[in-house]
């Protein structure tokens, strides 16, 4: 058992450190604030490969393994986990198009979107179908050489400002089975969006409802198989616990390196900050939990690209941990500022706000419990 990088994959961090502080690092706190999606910066990460890290070669993507793109997510997320969690999510569904998408499809947008030219936003959640994604009601009906398409999608990242929708619709009967998936221009006739949400976080990228009113769709945009869509979703997610999992931990390492910086930059009683030993214990139970976290996600990444039975329970195990510890190193570095951390001119603030989504999304840790639970009492397990 290795845990040493290899050259390559340090080669791969450093590209995404560099450019991380480059293009992510001056522009952050004004994206924030301002509520600006930074689509010309994600389309710089997407001319360096970080737009189809694991996309497959047949649409002009990377293909890397999950555990290479953890290296990078880790590191734009330490200076802006809300546009780097964006980019995750378009890894996300890119890799869904250009795996599972037909001839037409992989054509018109695949290496549009690996590039970052274009960009797309993953249509799962409904107001009714938040941790029961399979009640989702939205349907496509198949109408000769399409389908149509009616219902809504909430809490969409990206949506308006983005160019494709890998979209969930039920195309059968209740339950996971009758569920398709299906890519569709996201200015198709008859899609509408609601107003920008306005978040605790995450504010470099929008949120928004979308409607899909008689949307007509052509029956080639399906991707795989009807009744196949809640599986790839599945497939997605794993993925995608992995990715938002990494963003957290990216961001905890921020904010331990600028905690780090503060107590040797600030004085109290006459002394550094990082004299006190009480600070000492809390910087190191810090780093020590982090750390656990990253190894988890790794774990849980080599267990993803290896196809190990139980990758999915792994993938759950590291988001629940990761985007818990990842949320309390933030909150514990905003502490160690004291009045300071609370000011928007330090990136404490931001972090602590961006990361406390990381709880819910993808499956919230509640739901990560009940996926690892089932998994433990269901009878013979390889968890360990």
């Amino acid at each position: 058992m290795d845990f040493e990088l290899s050259e390559e994959q340090r080669a791969f961090a450093q590209t995404a450190r560099e450019f991380a502080t480059a293009e992510f690092a001056p522009h952050a706190a004004r994206w924030d604030v301002e509520g600006i999606f930074p689509k010309e910066a994600i389309a710089k990460a997407g001319e360096l490969g970080f737009c189809g890290l694991y996309a497959p070669e047949s649409i002009e993507g990377l293909a890397l393994p999950r555990l290479d793109a953890t290296l990078v997510f880790e590191e734009m997320a330490a200076v802006d986990p809300s546009t780097t969690a964006f980019i995750t999510i378009h890894n996300m569904a890119t890799w869904m198009l250009g795996t599972w998408g037909g001839p037409a499809v992989r054509e018109q947008w695949g290496a549009e979107l690996t590039s970052g030219r274009k960009l797309a936003s993953y249509c799962l959640t409904e107001a009714g179908a938040g941790s029961d994604a399979g009640a989702l009601k939205t349907r496509a009906e198949l109408q000769g050489a399409e389908y149509l398409i009616n219902g809504g999608k909430a809490f969409i990242s990206g949506a308006g400002a983005t160019d494709v929708l890998v979209l969930m619709a039920r195309t059968g009967g209740g339950g996971a089975g009758g569920v398709s998936a299906f890519a569709l221009p996201a200015d198709a006739p008859g899609v509408s969006y609601g107003k920008k949400e306005h978040k605790m976080g995450w504010n470099s990228q929008p949120t928004r409802t979308i409607n899909f009113d008689n949307v007509r769709v052509p029956a080639t945009h399906l991707l795989g198989s009807e009744g196949e869509g809640f599986r790839i979703a599945m497939k997605g997610l794993d993925g995608g616990r992995i990715n938002i999992a990494t963003c957290s931990v990216g961001a905890a390492q921020g904010a331990l390196d600028a905690a780090r910086r503060y107590l040797h930059e600030r004085q109290q009683f006459g002394k550094p900050l990082a004299s006190f030993q009480a600070l000492q214990f809390k910087l190191a139970d810090m780093a020590t939990e982090l750390v656990a976290a990253r190894q988890m996600v790794r774990l849980a990444a080599s267990k993803l690209d290896a196809g190990h039975a139980d990758a999915s329970t792994y993938c759950a195990m590291a988001k629940r941990f990761a985007t818990d510890v990842g949320f309390n190193v933030c909150n514990e570095a905003l502490q160690l500022h004291g009045g300071y951390g609370y000011l928007s001119e330090f990136p404490l603030e931001r972090l602590v706000r961006d990361t406390r989504v990381h709880q819910i999304l993808e499956g919230t840790n509640e739901i990560m419990r009940v996926i690892v639970a089932r998994k433990l009492l269901e009878g013979e397990s390889d968890i360990r």
